[in-house]
């Protein structure tokens, strides 16, 4: 089952084992049973720290848990991890043992905290690039926290729970029956919900722990963040960098084809990258954090999600974008039963279904082209009175059986039955007449929206939310300087947040050197 090279780099990566650890299957009669102890098998001859039993018990699908010197560990798999969740068992292997990478304390500690009987299961579709670090994170949680229980389900064996649950988008978190989480969602968010849904270990609410004094703090962590901590470093400035997951949503871009002198790199690729080249200085990461505000004393005090406070006499704001909502009714309510934003990820779930795409750029039409491919039907919707997308890409879309383009329509509303989407009502501009469609799904593909709201009553910002600057990356408060996405600078491209990052870096640093 597994070749060659992968058993090879396998043995590398299992080195760093220290403890027994035991692959546990759970008896079953499912015709896949066997495939399911062959992969158990093939890994654990990786590593004489690896091995493998059988439990007396019957299950109905292949199942098996992880057990650390002996003992359950609270981490379990319901299905065979494969494709992309190969790299969810290795990790769930390392990180059993205290191997692997790791949150710094303060992480650590929050989800010590989380207390009370925390029994979590994700559903997941071994096709779906997000799902594996929704379970890492969980997996890592119950590693971590003994109160804390996960199981992975690949929803291929529990098609009666996806269909109950009315599961439409991966990966979908549940307790008991109650939808925690779905769709791409990154530590610091889960842990966030976690710690709102249950309760915390006793502590002082308004204590707050600080993490120190620098002379610049970068936010974010992506192509601008990381450049303008490489060259805040670079300066010799002490220099800090505030980010909810390195890398930032270049780590979501697959092919980078325009990165000048790289012809072609992924971004996850360039996201460790990022991060090695990071760690070249000596630059502090406060990784899976998200700023609340910042107060503007003379040291900006940068107050932080979960009552940290780091100090800082400069701050570069370089937190990026993210997807944009349609802010419609609706929308909130159905994400993850009918409500989606990734094709890729989703788009199985809506086999021979009639869906919607939102959105006539490049994305929107590349959606609908890939989906047009999986289900019944696809209706793109364009607000504006053109296709704004490449002519080519509009030729493509024309040229399938299965596609719609209905433009100058202004979509309004998203109808559903209370477990999952049945329609969705638009408005035809033109006459303004309000249309109503039957569908099962809508893809939302409509553009970036700039991280900027914790400083939007702090610093000047324009009617797209993106922070004003000048030549020089200044913002409109003195010491707070901002770069990227999240700006008003034009081009939103790998390459130039990069240049925006290290032109921000040196700006601080002359702002400095003149007080």
């Amino acid at each position: 089952m597994l070749e060659q090279e992968i058993k090879n780099q396998l043995k590398s990566v299992f080195e760093v084992l220290e403890n027994e650890i035991t692959l546990s299957y759970f008896k079953t009669q499912h015709v896949k049973q066997d495939e399911l102890i062959e992969m158990l098998e093939e890994v654990a001859s990786t590593s004489q720290l690896l091995k493998v039993e059988e439990i007396d018990e019957l299950r109905e699908t292949p199942t098996f848990i992880i057990k650390y010197k002996n003992n359950a560990n609270g981490v379990s798999f319901r299905g065979i991890p494969g494709g992309h969740e190969f790299s969810s068992l290795v990790l769930a292997i390392l990180n059993s043992d205290g191997k692997g990478k790791m949150p710094d304390p303060g992480i650590v500690q929050r989800i010590k905290n989380l207390k009370g009987n925390i029994s979590l299961k994700t559903y997941v579709s071994l096709s779906c690039e997000n799902c594996p670090n929704v379970v890492q994170v969980l997996n890592l949680f119950t590693i971590l926290n003994k109160n804390i229980s996960h199981e992975m389900i690949d929803g291929e064996f529990a098609l009666e729970e996806t269909q109950s649950l009315s599961i439409q988008g991966v990966p979908a978190v549940f307790s008991k029956n109650e939808l925690i989480s779905s769709g791409k969602t990154e530590l610091i968010e889960i842990l966030k919900k976690l710690e709102d849904k249950f309760a915390t270990v006793d502590k002082e609410k308004n204590e707050l722990v600080e993490l120190g004094e620098f002379d610049v703090v970068i936010i974010g962590g992506g192509p601008a963040g990381g450049a303008s901590a490489i060259y805040s470093a670079r300066k010799g400035l002490r220099t800090a960098i505030i980010t909810d997951r390195v890398g930032g949503q270049v780590k979501d871009t697959k092919g980078i084809e325009n990165l000048i002198s790289v012809p072609y790199t992924e971004g996850a690729i360039l996201s460790s990258q990022i991060e090695k080249h990071m760690q070249e200085y000596n630059i502090s990461i406060f990784e899976h954090r998200k700023v609340a505000k910042i107060v503007n004393n003379n040291l900006k005090n940068i107050i932080l999600e979960g009552n940290e406070i780091i100090k800082s006499k400069s701050v570069i704001i370089a937190t990026g974008a993210k997807w944009r909502e349609l802010g419609i009714e609706g929308e909130k309510e159905y994400i993850g039963r009918g409500v989606a934003f990734c094709p890729h990820c989703d788009g199985p779930y809506y086999k021979g279904k009639d869906i919607v795409v939102v959105g006539g750029g490049n994305s929107g039409v590349e959606a609908a082209i890939d989906l047009a491919g999986i289900v019944k039907s696809v209706t793109l919707l364009e607000f504006a009175d053109e296709i704004r997308a490449d002519k080519v890409l509009v030729d493509k879309l024309n040229s399938l059986k299965n596609t719609k383009i209905i433009m100058s329509a202004r979509t309004s509303k998203i109808i559903g039955d209370g477990s999952k989407v049945v329609g969705l009502e638009f408005e035809d501009r033109r006459n303004q007449e309000i249309k109503k469609m039957d569908i099962d799904g809508i893809f939302i593909q409509i553009g970036l929206s700039p991280n900027s709201d914790f400083v939007k009553d702090l610093v000047e910002i324009n009617r797209l939310g993106e922070i004003i600057i000048d030549e020089k990356c200044r913002t409109t408060v003195p010491g707070i300087f901002a770069a990227g996405d999240v700006t008003t600078v034009p081009y939103k491209q790998i390459i130039i947040s990069m240049g925006e990052g290290a032109k921000a870096a040196l700006t601080a640093f002359e702002d400095l050197s003149y007080k």
